[in-house]
């Protein structure tokens, strides 16, 4: 079950055995969480470190409304706050949306294996690093691109995320979320985002079925959302730069 997180780390720094074997003994207590489920809620003072080793998750926080904004999707491998015991309570909660696997890392245990395992202490690094990159590129996606962009742009990061962790296979990955979901991270009504994946459909670029992803023609759907992968700086990814493709002046204008 740490394989997730070996092979996420491993994709911004090369780890030794040992270095291997200290990440399996890192994590002292796994736990089941039903979906729904908030593993930590804003207000609350944080102690240990959750990582996501199965399932997925999100950070989100809920207006005075009731409204809910997402701000991170989290999947396997996902720390969900790496430094968040310096914390004194949180400012924002973080739930699963699917059923998760998730290991409590007290802090002494971070502690322990950054003092001695420089690499992992510079992937470490990374991972907070990447956090913040992505919440970057979604800032950017809510303010600066269309709406059936900012979706087609998630399923391209999603998918290569996953890819990361080997949590895709033929370009097809797990896909629990609901269009609520969709929509309270991409800034959305479910109306829109039912309508946006019915015509990703329709262009044949994706197949969504018994919770499953699959994306057929990937370059198109980065073409058609401006997708880059440089935000991720993961040393394994190949893809190439946008081209144009037919349908995409006319999508663009929809």
């Amino acid at each position: 079950m740490q394989d997730a997180l070996i092979r996420k780390l491993e994709s911004y720094e090369a780890l030794s055995k040992q270095d291997h074997e200290a990440l399996r003994v890192l994590v002292p207590k796994i736990r089941q969480v039903g979906p729904r489920t908030d593993l930590i809620s804003e207000g609350e003072p944080p102690e240990n470190v959750h990582l996501i080793l199965e399932g997925f998750a999100c950070r989100y926080k809920i207006l005075p409304s009731g409204q809910r904004q997402i701000m991170a999707f989290l999947v396997p491998g996902d720390f969900c706050d790496l430094n968040v015991f310096i914390l004194d309570q949180m400012d924002h909660c973080i739930g699963t949306i699917s059923a998760c696997q998730v290991a409590d890392i007290p802090r002494r245990a971070i502690d322990e294996i950054t003092a001695n395992h420089p690499h992992i202490t510079r992937a470490f690094w990374w991972c907070a690093l990447v956090d913040e990159a992505v919440l970057r590129e979604w800032l950017v996606n809510v303010g600066g691109r269309q709406a059936n962009q900012r979706i087609a742009h998630l399923l391209c990061e999603l998918l290569l995320r996953l890819q990361a962790v080997g949590y895709a296979s033929d370009n097809t990955y797990p896909f629990p979320f609901k269009q609520a979901d969709i929509a309270d991270c991409m800034g959305l009504s479910e109306v829109h985002v039912n309508r946006t994946i019915r015509e990703l459909r329709a262009l044949g670029l994706i197949t969504l079925k018994q919770r499953h992803l699959t994306i057929h023609n990937v370059e198109e759907l980065k073409a058609f959302s401006g997708f880059t992968a440089n935000y991720l700086h993961l040393k394994n990814a190949r893809w190439s730069e946008r081209r144009s493709v037919p349908w995409l002046v006319r999508a663009q204008g929809s």
